[in-house]
Parts: structure tokens; sequence; C-alpha cells
């Protein structure tokens, strides 16, 4: 059996008979050398960092383009580090599926320490996280934490309470993510005001601001109550030595499949268990992937950085990253993946892969996506809009090797709506010689959100909604609807300017689509045959 540790990877004919690729260089080495000079940590060590972030600086060491790897450190999960890092020697079997049918299979060994930062390990790994951090070799620190991470209050606009209690202790013992970041660049500017940089790779807009005014409104607190020096904000808000570049980030990496687990083992490796912890993440000592991957960085560095550009990463100009990131979210992706989403809940789809061979819902995504949006399309000039496209639709949401479910992609569809499809819209309104009016599969998809939130599928039957913080109140607007009604609350919904970024009503797509959502309830089947009367 192969064993993916660092004595099983001695067995080098055993895993090149099994087609597994593994690391060119000398592991030791490179773990040595980063020990007494680190270079990168990274916070957050789930799926995305280890099958694309990790993988790209595996590239740069195998062509010996860098001597040190990364470091990985967990601030909320902490059972990812014992029962996906350390049994492992902190290696990844990373399997990139192509939609094709071929697999290609390596082991990642760039992650060459993992830390947690569980207050009872605080003698071990946030020490060695403080070492690191006041070591002036470090270049960058970046984040996958998700945007809920770089949250520091609730709906209510007061501090959480972790970060409220993090506020009042102070640096020594921080808990929330972005009070840890803060904390330990605290000590970097104690040791002598060293430079780095820190970098958001989450998929929200805008991410390195959030994660800059997190970790500076954090400072500034800890200065009003004396539990820093005065001088520590302004060191933060010195771009000659921290900055904050934004990314854009887009690599699919779903949760651990229960088909490569099988083909895994009939390779004859030992110990692929899939965990899912208590805190509900879906992890494994192997990681699947989409081949597809960007990630586009501002190229606004202090203190060095990889050559990343060597692993096919496009640093470039601020301006660049923001056209970048808004032609995937407000046209060629993100507005495709949440159309099939909530049309797959309700025609009874489990993977977004078996939608694309439903020619209607095909249909859907090419509209909105070829017709719809690229007249208005943002293009960023280092990427093409139409070829994006062609491969999100021909190559990746078409991949049936990626487990990826409408159910997880419809999740917070209200914290969505304005930027997916609000933006398109306001184009429409904006741009000479284009009408709103005129749309067809975005106020389509509008409606079949508003017929998504009954919670009953295109045969009748009750089904679960997606997690949404406004689910309450969005329900409320729908209470009183019911399958067969030709009048409803809809009206009340369509109205809220907050959710579409845009007055629905004002500019004539109102009606449009609340005519729509009738069809839709009409009875059984009304939802399929309302798509295809207006995409086919």
């Amino acid at each position: 059996m192969l064993q993916l540790d660092r004595k099983g990877l001695l067995d080098k004919a055993a895993w090149e008979a099994a087609g597994i690729e593994l690391p060119k260089y000398d592991l030791e080495l490179v773990a040595h050398n980063t020990r007494v000079r680190p270079q990168w940590v990274h916070f957050g060590a789930g799926n995305i960092f280890r099958g694309f972030v990790a993988n790209a600086q595996q590239q740069l060491l195998n062509s010996l383009k860098a001597d040190t790897g990364i470091i990985a450190a967990e601030t909320f999960d902490f059972e990812m580090i014992d029962k996906a890092y350390k049994p492992y020697d902190n290696l990844t079997l990373l399997v990139l599926m192509s939609a094709d049918g071929k697999f290609h299979k390596s082991v990642v060994a760039s992650i060459v320490e993992s830390l947690a930062t569980e207050q009872n390990r605080r003698l071990d790994d946030y020490l060695r996280l403080l070492e690191v951090f006041e070591n002036p070799t470090l270049q960058m620190a970046s984040f996958t934490v998700t945007e809920k991470g770089y949250g520091l209050t609730g709906p209510d606009g007061k501090y959480l309470a972790v970060v409220e209690r993090d506020l009042v202790n102070g640096p020594e013992q921080p808990v929330h993510v972005m009070s840890i970041a803060t904390s330990l660049a605290y000590r970097r500017y104690l040791k002598g005001q060293h430079p780095m940089t820190l970098v958001s790779m989450d998929n929200c807009s805008h991410n390195g601001d959030l994660l800059k005014d997190s970790m500076i409104a954090i400072a500034k607190e800890w200065t009003c109550r004396g539990l820093v020096e005065k001088g520590f904000a302004d060191y933060l808000q010195n771009e000659e030595k921290i900055t904050f570049p934004l990314t854009m980030i887009d690599k699919i990496t779903p949760r651990p499949s229960l088909q490569i687990q099988s083909a895994l083992r009939e390779l004859g490796l030992a110990d692929m268990e899939i965990v899912v912890t208590s805190r509900h993440t879906y992890t494994a000592p192997f990681v699947n992937a989409e081949v597809s991957e960007y990630l586009v960085i501002e190229d606004k560095f202090t203190n060095g950085r990889p050559a990343l550009e060597e692993a096919g990463i496009i640093f470039t100009n601020r301006d660049t990253v923001d056209k970048v990131e808004k032609m995937k979210v407000t046209t060629c992706l993100n507005p495709l993946h949440t159309a099939l989403a909530l049309s797959g809940c309700l025609l009874g789809y489990q993977l977004i892969a078996d939608e694309m061979n439903d020619y209607t819902l095909r249909r859907l995504v090419e509209t909105i996506g070829n017709k719809e949006g690229l007249p208005v399309v943002v293009d960023p000039g280092i990427i093409q809009p139409q070829a994006f496209i062609n491969e999100v639709l021909q190559e990746r949401f078409a991949n049936p090797y990626i487990p990826d479910t409408p159910q997880r992609i419809a999740t917070d569809t209200s914290q969505k709506m304005s930027i997916r499809f609000g933006e398109t819209i306001k184009s429409y309104v904006s741009t000479a010689g284009l009408d709103p009016t005129d749309l067809t599969a975005i106020p389509l998809t509008i409606a079949i959100w508003c017929r998504y939130l009954l919670g009953v599928d295109d045969q009748g039957t009750p089904f679960t909604l997606s997690p949404d913080p406004l689910l309450d109140t969005l329900q409320g607007y729908l209470q009183d609807t019911k399958l067969g009604d030709q009048t409803s609350g809809v009206r009340n919904l369509l109205e809220d300017e907050k959710l579409f970024g845009v007055r629905l009503y004002e500019i004539g797509l109102g009606d449009k689509i609340e005519a729509m959502f009738h069809e839709m309830l009409s009875g059984p089947g009304a939802v399929r045959s309302t798509i295809e009367k207006y995409v086919n």
C-alpha cells in the first residue's frame, strides 16, 4: 500500500507505477530553509489553498525558482490540522479532473508546517507564528478564510461577541482571525516595523480592502484602549511598509469526492478517509479540483514576493484586478452559476454538471452569458470575456467529475442578486442603444428565485432552502402564496431596491418578472414549461 507521508514517498517506483507525480526537490532542505527564513504564511487551511495556492508554490519549488515552502495556519476549524495535515506530514494528494475524464495526480509538499491558533496550543503553534512574524524575511501572509472571516460586526452593526472580547483583551490572546492577524502584525511592528504584504485570496469583492479595513479597525480600537503603541495603526496604513493588494481568485475545489476516493484506493493508497469535522468542514488527505484556475493579484508588495507568475498567476495593476473581478462576478460566471443553482433546486438536480446536459437549462445560461451579458461586459484586457464564458460552459460547469451542487451555490442568494444581475441591468439602463426591457433570461432568473423561495419544487414537493441571512424576511413576502394562485406578495419583494440594486418597476422590468413568476405558479411542471417558453 502507498502511504501518504514523508517515509512513504521514499518508494518512488511505486508512486510512479500508480501514475502519481512526486515533488522534484529536497523536502528536508526546503523545510529547513522555511524554518530559518520563512517567507510565506497562509491563514485558512481549506481545499482551495491546498489545491491551488500551495500547488502554485510547488511548481516554483519543482523548477528551483523558490527554496522555501508555505506555513499553513488554521484559525477556525482546528480539526483540519489534526486530521488532514499532521497524519500525512502536511502532504496533499491533488487530483485535477478534466471534463474528458483524464485525472492528473500529484503529491503537493510545499506546505512544510501546519499550525493551529487554538488557545491550548499557544506554547507551540502560536509561539511559532510569533517567531515567523518577527522575522524580517517574511514577505507575505495570505488568507482564504471566506468573506465572513473579515466581518467584525453583526447585522445590528455591533461588534461580534468574539471580536468585542478580543478588543478588550488586546493583542495577547486573540481568537478572531482578524484579531490574530493584527496581533501578529503588532509583534512585527515592535520587532522593527519590518515591511510585509497581506494578501486576501478570498472570492469576494475588493477583498484586500476588507482585510485592510478590519485590521486597521482593530488596531485603532486597541490604540484607543491603550493596549498597543500609538504608531501601530500608522504602520498598517504606511504603504511603504504594509500593503493589502486586491486579488481575484477562481477555481472550483469542491468537497472530497467518493468517486476519487474509490479510484485512489484502487491504486493502492492507504488511509484516504473523508472526514467531516465538528464544524462541518469536509476534508480528506486528497483534494479533487477542476483544472481551470485563475488568480490575479495587484502587484503591490513591499518586501519581495514569490515568482508566482512562473506558475500562471497574473500580477497586474489595481484597476485591472477590479475589471477581472467585475467580468467574472457580474457577467461571465457568477450569474450563470446562480441561474443553474436556483433552477436546479426546483427541477430536482443534485449536480451542476447534470444540468448542463439539460438543453433548456444550458440555453438559459448561454443566453445570460453570451446574449445578455456580453454587450455590457467589462473587458479587463488580460482575459478575453468570450473565451472565459466558453470555458465556463464547455469545460467547467459541464465537468461530470466536479461534484458541485445547486444547493451549495444557492446559499446566500439574497446577498448576490444586486451584483450578479443588478449590475447588468443598470448597464442596460445607462448604455445608449440598450433597453432593460429587452432582457429575458435575467428577469426570468429573478422570477425563478422568487419561485424558489416558496420551498416547493416543480412537482409540488417541499424541499429545504439553502441558508440565507434574509430567508425569514423573503419568505414573509410570499407566506400566503401557493401553487395555483394568480395573486401573491411578490411585488413587495421585487420592490426592495436593496436586493437588486435597481428599481425594477421604474425601469419596466418589475411587471415582466411578476408575470413570469405567476406563470411558474400555475401548477406542477410550470417552472420547466415557463423556462422553455422564454429561452427555447
